[in-house]
């Protein structure tokens, strides 16, 4: 089977099925480049960026376009006489490394903003795609019912690896591959080369358009070979690994010894693997790197007080640092600390919470929203499995238990997790007694669950151990499942593409969140998934999604019929969304009361904190005159008493003059006859 998609240039390209307000597919970004003037050809580059919008947007379009289509800028800097192209290369420079897909989303929502009716004036001008499908085989069609809307949907069958492989046709993902991929439905693409051995308790991690698949488990003996899938081309190969003799900071030899229940985190150009369960167990948990330009495994010294050694962690990346919660060490202990390396000083910490933390376990699901919360969902200890969901505030250092709304999910160990924006995307595990069949997603700013899709208990989707990692395949998410066991090992691998059609129908659009939910802000975050917004505040993108989904029900549907059906619903829907919308208007409104009336008793509070402030002022001074009228007497007290110790003395050396005085008379008045007597001459008896 191949398929050849031919189409006019990609500005013409505009099917707008399946888009609403808000979700940026590369059809929908190619028409929004062609209404914006990038019409796609080889002199657009060079064409005016400021008719029609102002020069802030000019260039942020422009970067973005460059983003999307051409990928990071890489060309030098023009010359100073330019300020134009200046300009255009800085705003295109400051993109850095944004992936193509982030670049078409922000493409679109600027151009939304800017030009809110742009859609409907491009569909009057862009023509549709031709589209010629050949097979080897025939094929049938017949409608299928995906998210409450029915669409005609092509079956076909191809070979792979000298087995037949049903698949459904509803979107193109890649061109020229054969890869046919439905929203919201697991496919098997069409993998080529030698797959790995298959196992469950590896390590997966996707760098620039690869997966990497590293260790696990078969037939309980632990694995260590290194495997990469291109996804790009869908092709499996084997990294013949080397290992350097000795560390760069051990000076003994290195040992890679092979793990399952590890955990594999992309970093810088390495992939480091963290804890899991080998032959010979260490005490502390060891930290593994692979060099992905070298190609060669090294052992990485850390410091600090390392936790002990264990597996069915949950790593999680934040920032610069990896939090590692609960695993199950070498003796088989449950466990339900948390721990932190710091990636640049090579150090960790444990942290000492507050509050409750969950009770111990392995096999569970961790992730991180708005880089400050912690969220762990499931796992097991030795006989019971869990579906509680538990988040810890990394600023705080505190858990919490909030309430989960929607479709909660069946208790499960063994899953796995990836975060596409503010979405949680939770596939596979098991109870012990069958596997979780169901793919669910909680939207981690409402805590809501929803259902994604569903497949039967026996397939390797619905397998413990597996892995899911999330890519980038023409300018679109998809998630990729390998490996798992379901009572056999298996090595196949599935792809999904999320529609977020989940996000806008989930039940907690029917009801408002209560209070006792919002344990998480919804914080911005920068790397979130554009196509999950949905602002109920705005009325006319409401109606806007309503109105899409409804052409998209009429290019789908045959039969009057089906399509009453649709547009009953989505009437309902509509009606729903109003609702709710009229809520959110009377409880914004009442916020809007309680605010101005906080801002008039803050206006008040103000006044007499100034008035308090100037009474304090006054007081102040005051206390400072007194304080200097008491230094100023108890300088005249200090001088009164030298003073009257100077009388004092002054007092008695006069008294003593006087009593001498006296003497003196005394002694001249007892002279004469009896001095002759007493043997005492008068003082004048020799001039006699």
């Amino acid at each position: 089977m191949y398929i050849n998609l031919r189409s006019k240039k990609k500005g013409e390209m505009a099917t707008m099925e399946g888009a609403n307000s808000g979700q940026a597919y590369p059809e929908r970004f190619y028409a929004a480049a062609s209404f914006a003037g990038f019409d796609g050809s080889l002199d657009s580059n060079n064409k005016d960026i400021g008719s029609g919008f102002s020069n802030d947007v000019a260039l942020i379009l422009y970067a973005l376009y460059q983003q999307a289509t051409v990928g990071p800028c890489n060309v030098p800097k023009p010359s100073s006489w330019s300020p134009l192209e200046q300009s255009k290369w800085k705003s295109w420079q400051q993109l850095g490394n944004m992936v193509p897909t982030e670049a078409m989303r922000l493409f679109v929502k600027i151009l939304e903003e800017e030009e809110p009716g742009w859609y409907s004036r491009a569909s009057n001008s862009v023509s549709e795609p031709v589209i010629d499908v050949q097979m080897n085989h025939n094929s049938n069609v017949e409608p299928i019912i995906e998210n409450r809307n029915s669409f005609s949907e092509t079956k076909t069958i191809s070979a792979e690896n000298g087995s037949l492989v049903e698949t459904r046709d509803k979107d193109v993902v890649s061109e020229g591959l054969g890869s046919i991929v439905v929203y919201d439905k697991w496919i098997l693409p069409p993998i080529s080369g030698q797959r790995p051995k298959a196992r469950y308790q590896h390590g997966a991690a996707v760098v620039q358009d690869k997966m990497y698949i590293y260790g696990g488990n078969h037939n309980g003996r632990y694995l260590g070979d290194l495997h990469v899938l291109d996804l790009r081309n869908w092709t499996w190969s084997k990294i013949d690994a080397m290992i350097e003799p000795k560390s760069v900071e051990l000076s003994y030899p290195v040992n890679i010894a092979p793990c399952a229940g590890h955990s594999l985190i992309p970093w810088e150009n390495k992939l480091l693997s963290i804890a899991g369960h080998t032959k010979d167990p260490s005490e502390t948990i060891q930290l593994k790197a692979f060099d992905l330009q070298t190609g060669t495994w090294s052992m990485l010294n850390t410091y600090g007080n390392a936790p002990v050694s264990r597996g069915g962690q949950s790593v999680t990346l934040v920032g610069n640092t990896l939090v590692i919660f609960g695993g199950q060490d070498a003796k088989r202990t449950l466990l339900n600390d948390l721990h932190i390396l710091n990636l640049e000083t090579m150090t960790w910490d444990k942290i000492d919470a507050v509050g409750v933390p969950p009770l111990p376990r392995a096999d569970h699901a961790a992730a991180v929203h708005a880089e400050r919360y912690l969220l762990i969902f499931g796992g097991s200890s030795h006989a019971t499995c869990f579906s509680d969901l538990h988040v810890f505030d990394l600023q705080a250092m505190e858990w919490s238990r909030p309430t989960q709304q929607g479709e909660i999910p069946t208790p499960r160990a063994g899953h796995a997790g990836v975060t596409v924006g503010e979405n949680w995307f939770i596939v596979g595990g098991g109870d012990n007694r069958s596997g979780a069949s169901e793919t669910v997603v909680l939207n981690m700013s409402t805590l809501a669950w929803s259902v994604v899709a569903s497949v039967e208990e026996c397939v390797p989707l619905a397998s413990e151990g597996l892995s899911l990692v999330v890519g980038s395949f023409n300018g679109e998410d998809i998630l990729v499942s390998f490996g798992g066991y379901n009572g056999y090992y298996n090595n196949e691998v599935n792809v999904l593409k999320p529609s977020h059609k989940s996000t806008l129908q989930s039940k907690m659009m029917v009801t408002p969140v209560p209070d006792s939910v919002s344990a998480i802000p919804n914080a911005t975050n920068p790397t979130r998934d554009l196509e999950s917004e949905f602002e109920v505040g705005h009325e006319g993108k409401i109606r806007e999604i309503v109105m899409d989904n409804v052409d998209v029900g009429h290019q789908k549907i045959e039969g009057d019929e089906t399509t009453e059906s649709i547009i009953a619903t989505l009437k309902a829907e509509k009606k729903e969304l109003e609702a709710l919308l009229s809520k959110e208007k009377l409880q914004s409104l009442q916020l809007k009361q309680e605010l101005a009336e906080s801002k008039t008793q803050n206006t008040d509070l103000h006044k007499e904190l100034q008035s308090i402030r100037g009474q304090l002022a006054a007081e102040q001074s005051r206390c400072f005159k007194l304080e200097v009228d008491i230094a100023e007497h108890r300088q005249k007290l200090l001088s009164m008493e030298t003073l009257r110790k100077e009388l004092d003395l002054l007092q008695r050396q006069k008294a003593a003059s006087e009593q001498a005085a006296l003497n003196a008379k005394r002694r001249q008045g007892s002279g004469g006859v009896w001095g002759w007597i007493a043997g005492n001459p008068p003082e004048n008896a020799d001039n006699i």
